[in-house]
This record gives C-alpha cells, sequence and structure tokens, in this order.
C-alpha cells in the first residue's frame, strides 16, 4: 500500500492597509496604534488584543514574503503560501514602489553595499522611516546589478526580471541609467529639480542617445550612450568656430523670431546669440568626456537656463528660440552641401536636448 500525504490551505489573504504600514517602516506596535486610530474596532467588533495578533501574524507572512519579492518570479513559484495571481501582482507593485523624494536623493549616486549608509541620511533629510529608505535604495540596487550589463530594452529587461509594470518599470530604468552613468544631481543649483524632471530627461536620453537608439548602428543597449554618436558631436563646433556658417544661422534665427516675442526677449538673443550658441554646441562637443558627461545638468542650468531666467525669458520665449535655432541648420548651404551628416546628428542631439531644457525650465 503507498501512503500519501495530502496538505490542503485557503489562500493567504493579504490585508494591503497593514501591508503599507509594513512598508513604510512602521513597527507592530505603531501599525496596531494607526489602526486603532482608524476605528477599527468598532468596525469589526475585534478587540484590542485581536488586533495585536491579527497585525503581527501580518507583520510575520510580511516578512516571510519578502525574500520572494526580492525575486519576483519566485513568487509564482514558492509552496509556503497561496496566493492568488491578481495579489501577487498588487504585492511586487506595492512592494517596489517609492518615495520620489527618496530617489531623488541617491540618484546617480553608485549604488553600493558601502554607499547604503548613507542612506541614514536620506531618511532624516526626508523624515521618511529609515526601513523604508533601506528597501528603496536596496531595490534600486537590486535592479540594478540585474539589468546593467544585459542587452535589449532597460524597460522591458526590468519588466521581465520583477515583473513590473510599464509605468513603474521606466521610472526604474531612469534609476539605473543615472547610476551608470553618474550623472550630477546633488548640486545646490539643481536642488529645485524633482525625481520626475531627471525621469522624463532620462527617458528621452535612453531612447535617442544610447546603443540601443532607434539610428544607431552598435548593439543594443540602453544603458550605455552611443559613444560613436557623441563623438560625432564634436563636429558641431563648425557652428560657432565658423564665421560664415555662425553669422548664417543668426541671422535665420533672429529673422524667423522677429516679431514673435516679445522685444525685450528678442533684443536679448540679438546681443547674446553667441552665448546661447555657445552652450548648446559647447556641451554637445563636451559629453565624449566622462566629466562634462557626468555634468550634462549642472551645464544646461548654468550655462542656459539661469541666465534666460534672469533675463526673464517666459517658457514659451525658450520654447521659440529652440525651435527657431535647431530648424535653421537646415537653411545652411555650407551645411547641406558639405556636411550632411551633420543634420542628421544636429537633429537626433537636439530632439532630446530641446525637451530636457522645457522640462528643466521651472518659471
Amino acid at each position: 500500500m503507498t501512503s500519501v500525504n495530502v496538505f490542503v490551505t485557503n489562500n493567504t489573504y493579504i490585508d494591503f492597509d497593514v501591508f503599507g504600514h509594513w512598508l513604510n517602516g512602521l513597527t507592530v506596535h505603531e501599525a496596531v496604534q494607526v489602526r486603532l486610530q482608524s476605528g477599527i474596532l468598532q468596525t469589526t467588533g475585534a478587540s484590542p488584543d485581536v488586533l495585536q495578533s491579527d497585525t503581527l501574524d501580518n507583520y510575520r507572512t510580511f516578512s516571510l514574503l519578502e525574500r520572494f519579492l526580492q525575486s519576483p518570479p519566485k513568487l509564482a513559484t514558492q509552496v509556503l503560501l497561496q496566493i492568488p495571481a491578481a495579489v501577487q501582482r498588487t504585492l511586487i507593485e506595492k512592494y517596489y514602489d517609492f518615495d520620489s523624494e527618496v530617489i531623488r536623493e541617491i540618484l546617480g549616486k553608485k549604488l553600493t553595499n558601502r554607499h547604503r549608509k548613507d542612506v541614514d541620511d536620506v531618511s532624516e533629510r526626508t523624515n521618511i522611516r529609515l526601513r523604508s529608505c533601506r528597501r528603496q535604495y536596496d531595490n534600486c540596487k537590486n535592479i540594478f546589478k540585474t539589468v546593467e550589463d544585459m542587452e535589449g530594452s532597460l524597460v522591458n529587461n526590468i519588466s521581465v526580471h520583477f515583473l513590473l509594470p510599464e509605468k513603474l518599470a521606466k521610472k526604474y530604468a531612469a534609476i539605473v541609467f543615472f547610476s551608470n552613468n553618474r550623472f550630477e544631481t546633488g548640486k545646490k543649483k539643481l536642488q529645485y529639480l524633482s525625481f520626475n524632471d531627471f525621469a522624463y530627461c532620462a527617458d528621452l536620453m535612453i531612447h535617442n542617445w544610447t546603443f540601443g537608439a532607434a539610428d544607431s548602428q552598435a548593439d543594443d543597449m540602453d544603458v550605455e550612450m552611443d559613444r560613436v554618436f557623441l563623438q560625432e558631436l564634436r563636429d558641431l563646433k563648425v557652428l560657432t568656430g565658423d564665421k560664415d556658417v555662425y553669422e548664417k544661422h543668426r541671422g535665420l534665427v533672429c529673422s524667423a523670431l522677429r516679431g514673435k516675442i516679445p522685444d525685450p526677449t528678442y533684443a536679448d538673443i540679438e546681443s547674446n546669440f553667441k552665448n546661447l550658441s555657445r552652450c548648446i554646441v559647447s556641451v554637445a562637443s563636451g559629453l565624449i568626456h566622462s566629466k562634462e558627461l557626468k555634468d550634462f545638468f549642472v551645464d544646461l542650468v548654468e550655462k542656459f537656463i539661469e541666465p534666460c531666467r534672469n533675463a526673464r525669458w517666459s517658457k514659451r520665449d525658450v520654447e521659440a528660440f529652440l525651435k527657431a535655432y535647431e530648424a535653421a541648420i537646415q537653411q545652411i548651404p555650407q551645411l547641406k552641401r558639405y556636411q550632411p551628416h551633420l543634420l542628421t546628428v544636429w537633429t537626433r542631439y537636439m530632439t532630446t536636448l530641446k525637451k530636457c531644457i522645457l522640462q528643466l525650465y521651472h518659471c
């Protein structure tokens, strides 16, 4: 006779309110107090002891689940707890959700165990509990280490390996991209910018300036900048270095803007065109160097955005100038005839730069 052991269990109930308290770093006692204040005893008829026991049981369940949440595909194959697929998806999404102000503090920094100690300071500055900050940092580090060397779409790799929805995967793609390229985000003059500002720019740069960009001929990788493209950007120096090209460019831009923007702004463009153009071109030509790439956002704010704000340009003025500045290149005969490749490089560069500047330009 064959002996068979059978184990039968019900689906595990997940109280997502308590899960939220656990994610936020509350202790069991603190979570009980929050639940008491919500009036749960009156609505359920439970006693304080039952509430304490229920909260503790939930916390034990979450601690048991955490190792599977750190590697989401394992959550579906584990046999310790029976959890419906829809509930699993919600658990994963909530576990990997984050506070933008916490990620803003660590954006662009090296994600290593050695730098994890800095999370204590992040907790103090953001007034978010240390346990929650550590979870968010560890999630970023875990995702970075998993996908940094993978080929293919960064967003897709994150979605596949961590089962995250596309919107959240895009945010983590920005974090990975910034950490890999060490973009400076902590300088005082950048403090007015939010995580969403940087994430918006990261998405543009990934899709236009990396090896994985649609018009890149290199291997499909979204983490590394396209070095061939960055090298080609150095050729844009002709826009400020060749007197004939510079004068033609300036004349076309001013002609396109005359009567379409306020007179003070137009006068400022006429008198400061060289500085404005030199900034845009110098940023482009410097991206091939690690230091200049790292300082990309610092340079944009310091050399272009701050001077325009000081001159009281509106965001509409900035947009009008950038559109005219980009379009005028197509009308310069010398470039069309002798350096046609520059037009493609120029469009690839300006399409992203223009949108980044407008996103960073807070009036």
